[in-house]
């Protein structure tokens, strides 16, 4: 029996992806300057107002205020009519030191003993639908997004949007799994204003399906033909969509997890990732996890897959794992006995995991949009600035834990 299936995304300017953004800009600049910080960032933003809290254990000192403000500013919120800009909005800091009861069953002795840093599950997923091993729908959803944010950026052909918006995508399945078509599409931008409401929508309705959609399609070569007449449109369904933002809704790190990860897809341990260095597994297992998953999937084993991995606080040794491969595996075995291979290839201890994915290191910005997976492993040069003008350039590489570099090991652990 067919049956249809539904992800969502929402863009940079969303509320919520405000706050991640600013938590993981923290983030970044606390490991720039001390790789050993400990940190626990939430952010809150509202109309013309961002508050910081949480805890941190760092050498350094930063200027959160100017942090705040260029993220914004980056972003697009770059106007008093937003009711909500970079250069205007109060900046709050009720950041403090990290608890010591939780730290002394972080730190050890000996860095490889480093406990975890929470208990809690972490979900790894991947699948064959697309090049990069991410659900369809999802990966769909996180296309129109960055496509209309860089049409927004480009401010030629469409000139009225603003920064905050929201994409859904559903798909119809067949009796085996297989996508076989794009049964609706929603897209809910926010705009200038027009005079007129009825020209307003059938102004954004054009061009979402004329401009925006053909760019998004060229990306799909394999699934083409998915984008057709027969698509569903939804275009800003409630009508006007002018206040928007976190003049409009407020917006608070770690709300958009499943957006984060595979947008229904397979499994998710209900832990955030924005705003928390390294140490916290729930950030660290599962980007470990992703990374087992999908080089799994490539190396053969099978066509789609969840990892599941879990952990004691202050203790190094995860609990178990666990491999649910939906009945596509194509080795002799049963998941049972590919998770003990699992076991056996993958440290997933917390410092064997930051070590192989250089997670020290100030990666985390990128991430806190569109997405912490499927994106292209990269190495790039980001610079940072201490209050006191003090500028620090650093190559780093992003999302390496997309790199599909056990697929060698995977194969030969399992006779492929």
């Amino acid at each position: 029996m067919s049956y249809l299936f539904t992800s969502e995304s929402v863009s940079e300017g969303h509320p919520d992806k405000v706050a991640d953004q600013i938590s993981d800009a923290l983030i970044d600049n606390f490991l720039a300057f001390d790789p050993e910080s400990k940190v626990a960032c939430e952010t809150l933003v509202t109309t013309g107002q961002v508050i910081l809290a949480g805890e941190v254990k760092s050498k350094t000192y930063l200027d959160v205020q100017k942090i705040a403000r260029d993220v914004i500013n980056k972003i697009g919120y770059t106007k008093a009519e937003y009711m909500f800009d970079g250069s205007s909005c109060g900046v709050l800091s009720a950041i403090h030191e990290q608890s010591p009861d939780i730290n002394q069953g972080v730190d050890r002795q000996s860095k490889e003993e480093q406990g975890a840093g929470d208990q809690g599950m972490m979900f790894g997923y991947a699948t064959v639908e697309t090049d990069n091993y991410m659900p369809l729908a999802l990966d769909i959803a996180h296309a129109i997004l960055i496509t209309l944010a860089e049409i927004r950026r480009e401010n030629t052909q469409v000139t009225y949007l603003r920064p905050d918006a929201k994409s859904q995508v559903t798909l119809e399945y067949d009796d085996n799994n297989q996508p076989v078509r794009i049964d609706a599409i929603v897209v809910s931008t926010q705009h200038d204003d027009f005079d007129d409401e009825k020209i307003m929508l059938e102004q954004i309705r054009k061009d979402i399906i004329s401009i925006l959609i053909p760019r998004v399609k060229s990306k799909y070569p394999k699934y083409e033909h998915f984008f057709n007449d027969d698509i569903k449109y939804h275009i800003n369904p409630t009508g006007k969509f002018v206040i928007g933002g976190p003049h409009g809704d407020t917006g608070l790190t770690g709300r958009k997890i499943i957006v984060d990860t595979y947008g229904g897809k397979g499994a998710h341990g209900g832990g955030a990732f924005s705003g928390k260095d390294p140490s916290k597994v729930d950030r660290s297992a599962a980007y470990a996890t992703r990374h087992i998953a999908k080089n799994l999937v490539a190396a053969g084993v099978c066509d789609e897959v969840l990892v599941q991995v879990s952990y004691a606080i202050g203790v190094a040794q995860p609990m178990g794992i666990y491999v649910n491969t939906y009945g596509t595996a194509k080795v002799k075995l049963t998941d049972g006995q590919i998770a003990q291979k699992v076991e056996a290839i993958f440290d997933m201890t917390p410092y064997a995991i930051e070590t192989r994915f250089k997670l020290r290191n100030p990666i985390y910005l990128e991430t806190a949009a569109y997405g912490h997976f499927g994106k292209p492993h990269q190495t790039v040069s980001k610079t940072f600035t201490l209050p006191d003008g003090t500028a620090k350039t650093m190559e780093v590489e992003l999302f390496t834990w997309e790199k599909l570099d056990y697929t060698d090991k995977v194969k030969a652990a399992f006779g492929i």
